[in-house]
């Protein structure tokens, strides 16, 4: 059974940084995308960043850069650092986890993918930008 649990999620000022941390378990598939997702309220659910198995990343344009996905995977946690934080990044953030082709392709669709076509959430936490 996957079980992701994310943490790191706060309040901060424009122009600050967070760190979010989601630790995995369970996850067996030789092949995978692991990704952040964001959803503010009265939005719907879009993707932020994601990393597959082999260490590839894509992230979402609204990003511009500001945002970098990592995994440790001895500690089987994946990381989005988050710079220049704006208040319009308001949102609760998922990490997500599911199996995936390798390459290009598979990393696009995760990104893409909607909710409910994704295999495996975590709870979600709250960031909240004040300018």
């Amino acid at each position: 059974q996957v079980q992701l649990v994310e943490s790191g999620g706060g309040s901060v000022q424009a122009g600050e940084s967070l760190t979010l941390s989601c630790t995995a378990s369970g996850i067996t598939y030789s092949a995978y995308c692991m990704g952040w997702f964001r959803q503010a309220p009265g939005n719907e659910r879009e993707g932020v960043a994601v990393i597959d198995s082999d260490g590839d990343t894509k992230y979402a344009d609204f990003v511009g850069g500001r945002f970098a996905i990592s995994q440790d995977k001895a500690k089987n946690t994946l990381y989005l650092r988050m710079n220049s934080l704006t208040p319009e990044d308001t949102a609760m953030y998922y990490c997500a986890a599911d199996q995936c082709l390798r390459g290009g392709y598979g990393r696009a669709w995760f990104l893409r993918a909607r909710p409910n076509v994704i295999n495996h959430w975590g709870q979600g936490t709250q960031v909240t930008v004040s300018s």
